[in-house]
């Protein structure tokens, strides 16, 4: 088992693709802190069937005393943080709209919980992987930025933004031993969906690999990027996503 004995923060993991990151933590022998602003009591259940340790943690990533009240409690519990899978994300629910209709405060809400999220989880574990030595912080972005998505302007750009704290993060916490890595999802078939009704996303080519992507094709890379297999891998994105955006 690739995480026997380390302890893993998932954000974002009461459904989808969380879930599923929470779940082959678990399988890879993790504690698993299943955190999100909804209730993650389906995914615990999940995670306690596989034999693992859980703590579930109501935060909202947008919020730092929530963040902090996270970290401090994985601590408290486990006695170490080791990885924090920043998964939390705004998606699903969104509109697809031309240019002129995109709602300025939706454009705020996704870059607050898409950007801002990421950086507010990153600033709450970094003392406890400051003292302890190391730790892995694995940041789900999206490939879409590669080649643009109309509609979706908000979506794309949190989602550019998150490859660019990710490698400015890595320079500042490698000397710490903590790696910064960007996860980068294709669309995947997870639940989460976009209203395309008012504005039709523009098509691109299709994958290599000619069938859909589930959440379950992301699990083995977030294992890899979580354990020592990548100890000398930071700053990097790393594209799950069939062949997609092949340049």
């Amino acid at each position: 088992m690739r995480l026997e004995g380390k302890v893993v923060i998932v954000t974002g993991a009461a459904r989808h693709i969380g879930q599923a990151f929470a779940v082959r933590a678990a399988r890879e022998g993790a504690s698993v802190v299943v955190a999100d602003k909804d209730d993650c009591s389906e995914t615990a259940e999940m995670v306690a069937a596989v034999g693992a340790k859980v703590l579930p943690v109501r935060v909202n990533v947008t919020s730092e005393s929530d963040t902090l009240a996270m970290a401090s409690a994985a601590a408290a519990e486990f006695g170490r943080i080791d990885v924090l899978v920043n998964n939390a994300g705004l998606f699903d629910g969104l509109v697809s709209a031309p240019l002129m209709e995109v709602d300025l405060d939706l454009w705020d809400k996704v870059f607050e919980v898409n950007v801002k999220g990421i950086f507010l989880c990153t600033r709450a574990v970094f003392p406890y992987m400051k003292e302890q030595g190391g730790g892995k912080i694995v940041n789900i972005g999206s490939g879409i930025w590669l080649h643009g998505v109309t509609g979706i302007p908000h979506y794309v750009a949190s989602k550019a933004a998150v490859t660019g704290l990710s490698r400015t993060l890595a320079r500042e916490l490698g000397p710490y031993h903590i790696n910064v890595n960007t996860l980068a999802p294709g669309g995947t078939e997870s639940g989460a969906v976009v209203d395309h009704s008012a504005m039709p996303i523009n098509q691109r080519p299709g994958r290599a690999l000619d069938r859909a992507e589930v959440p379950e094709d992301l699990t083995g890379t977030m294992v890899y990027l979580a354990s020592s297999d990548s100890d000398f891998v930071t700053g990097q994105m790393i594209a799950v996503n069939g062949g997609d955006n092949l340049i």
